[in-house]
């Protein structure tokens, strides 16, 4: 197994608490206990971290890019509190029938991260997410991908279809058990 140098997350069902009803506001969005914790982890055993989120709301008009900009702020901010931080973030504001190439299921966000990074190596690059569209997004990216299932899709009959794409998938309960398995999963791995 080749060593991870990029783990690419979802934001809203990974980092923090998800909602069928958006993430609207700085006051809606909560850290998932141990996820903020986790990143800090990722980059002490310097891993770049990165997040790619489809965030409809934008699109449709239900918040602005002023709000979500101190939704993001707060992220960051909380991160950094327990040591942490990004090396890029992206985010989709289309809707789901805006035709874009960064919507995911389509790997566009992943690329752009991948070129910002200058990261190409896909076997050394991990997509974490908790949904079926990060897991198609990570296979059409022909990366790696983890599963958890603190999201509020029921993560066994997402686990089910993914296996489909990526029969070996690991799936954790949240983002802080599957750091713990990467990070053992690598001991005595190395670039």
């Amino acid at each position: 197994m080749k060593a991870i140098k990029l783990v690419l997350l979802d934001r809203d069902g990974v980092i923090n608490y998800d909602s069928p009803d958006y993430i609207l506001s700085p006051e809606q969005w909560q850290a998932i206990p141990g996820s903020l914790e986790a990143i800090a982890r990722l980059n002490a055993a310097g891993m770049k971290v990165a997040v790619c989120s489809n965030q409809s709301a934008l699109g449709r008009g239900m918040m602005t890019h002023d709000v979500f900009a101190a939704i993001q702020d707060k992220m960051i901010a909380e991160t950094h509190q327990v040591g942490g931080s990004f090396d890029y973030i992206a985010y989709c504001p289309h809707g789901p029938n805006d035709g874009c190439a960064c919507r995911k299921p389509k790997a566009g966000m992943l690329f752009e991260i991948m070129d910002a990074l200058d990261m190409h190596d896909k076997e050394a690059i991990l997509m974490i997410g908790d949904s079926l569209r990060d897991i198609e997004a990570a296979h059409s990216a022909g990366i790696q991908a983890m599963l958890v299932s603190s999201g509020y899709g029921d993560a066994d009959v997402i686990h089910d279809k993914a296996k489909d794409l990526i029969p070996d998938m690991m799936i954790e309960p949240n983002l802080a058990a599957a750091v713990d398995a990467l990070l053992r999963g690598l001991q005595g791995v190395h670039p």
